[in-house]
């Protein structure tokens, strides 16, 4: 069975065809709509533009660093919009730094 533990290992897992396909057939199943902003009470979905940047992600709920065998199981994914992606993995982006120069002042 294989590891998903270091950086490149989940890259490869993640450039494989095994995952574009199974990536497309979550989004599809789930009518490219965030589940969790689905389950609040919000609707956000992706126009699907390929021009556009990637707003939804495909996310495992048991990570395949400790779950491989899961890895390509449809019923281990759900989509999630990058928000709700980021905030289950505890990933924040940095606020912008307020402006220093303030045009008020003068």
């Amino acid at each position: 069975m294989p590891e998903y533990k270091t950086k490149d290992q989940k890259r490869t897992f993640y450039k494989s065809n095994a995952w574009q396909v199974l990536r497309q057939e979550a989004l599809v199943r789930d009518n490219y709509e965030c589940q969790e902003c689905k389950r609040q009470g919000k609707v956000f979905t992706d126009q699907h533009d390929p021009d556009k940047h990637k707003r939804l992600d495909v996310d495992h709920k048991r990570e395949i660093y400790t779950h491989p065998e899961l890895a390509l199981e449809l019923d281990n994914l759900e989509t999630l919009c990058i928000r709700c992606h980021n905030r289950k993995h505890n990933r924040f982006k940095f606020k912008k730094k307020k402006n220093k120069w303030n045009d008020e002042r003068w």
